[in-house]
């Protein structure tokens, strides 16, 4: 009986030693089987999905990633956005890296001076239609992707950037106002090189968490509250934005958590080295989103080749 007891200790220590330990899921790489599948959320537009083979989890925290490009060009497979969606998933999260309509794409007058204010503007809301599409395409079918949809966390670069970020802080908003968000909520925003269209929307209501990365000489992307590209006044595209600086000084006053990156060296460069910062990123989720610590950070960044 002794006997029989002491092997059955011994066969249990030994399977709980070989059991993957996820102590460390979400703020480190801890798994090596990533699975990605593609599938066709509206019309053409798709996402590619990734996640742990054989998950043991039923809900997983979602990131939404959103490419940039100028709403020109830019794909949801792109090397970078790959390599980032399979390390995040790596440490546990589950990740949809979308395709979105660009809507730029062929235009004479791109997404610079020459291009209309209302057009900017135009530009950046359908690109949050498209995102809240994907959503309710991924919710809809939550029985297959089993995420966690209280834990949604929206991350873009560039245009991108400026997608995701207008999306979480102009809900409610009279140019927001009739997206389908339904019953979606973000749990927080994630973005590089990205700007705001109206400071004054961000409200305690919607007030959500945030990470941003910027650079402080970005002459496409305003660090702060600036116009566009720098259009002068009297340009067609002229519009002023609220860049990364002027979000995280509201959220802040609103005593929202928030993670500021600033490089004052730095240019749009921004819209891309964050790809690879993928410790930085996933503590940020781990420790405010999904642990709920309270933190406002204010960091220097500084680019490495």
């Amino acid at each position: 009986m002794l006997l029989r007891t002491l092997l059955f200790s011994c066969t249990f220590f030994v399977l709980i030693s070989c059991a993957p330990k996820d102590d460390n899921r979400y703020s480190e790489v801890i798994f090596k089987q990533v699975q990605k599948q593609t599938f066709i959320y509206t019309d053409t537009l798709k996402l590619d999905f990734y996640d742990i083979k054989n998950d043991p989890l039923d809900k997983r925290p979602l990131l939404i990633v959103v490419h940039g490009g100028g709403f020109s060009v830019g794909k949801r497979d792109n090397s970078t956005e790959v390599n980032f969606s399979r390390t995040m998933a790596k440490m546990g999260y589950a990740v949809a890296s979308l395709s979105y309509r660009l809507t730029r794409r062929g235009k004479a007058t791109g997404f610079g001076c020459d291009c209309p204010t209302q057009e900017k503007i135009k530009t950046i809301r359908m690109s949050g239609e498209d995102i809240l599409a994907a959503l309710h395409f991924i919710k809809n079918k939550n029985d297959l992707f089993r995420v966690d949809f209280d834990r949604v966390v929206l991350i873009g670069s560039s245009a991108g950037a400026e997608a995701v970020v207008n999306l979480a802080y102009m809900r409610g908003s009279d140019l927001y106002r009739d997206l389908n968000y339904g019953d979606l909520e973000f749990a927080g925003v994630i973005s590089f090189a990205g700007a705001l269209l109206e400071l004054d929307n961000l409200k305690a209501e919607n007030a959500i968490p945030g990470m941003f990365f910027h650079g402080i000489k970005d002459q496409l992307v305003p660090y702060d509250a600036a116009p566009h590209h720098y259009c002068p006044k009297d340009a067609p595209g002229y519009l002023k934005l609220y860049g990364s600086k002027a979000i995280a000084d509201k959220l802040r006053e609103l005593d929202m958590s928030y993670n500021l990156g600033t490089d004052p060296e730095g240019t749009h460069q921004w819209a891309g080295i964050p790809f690879s910062r993928t410790d930085t990123i996933a503590s940020f989720i781990n420790d405010v989103i999904i642990e709920g610590q309270f933190l406002q950070i204010n960091r220097t960044l500084k680019a490495t080749k």
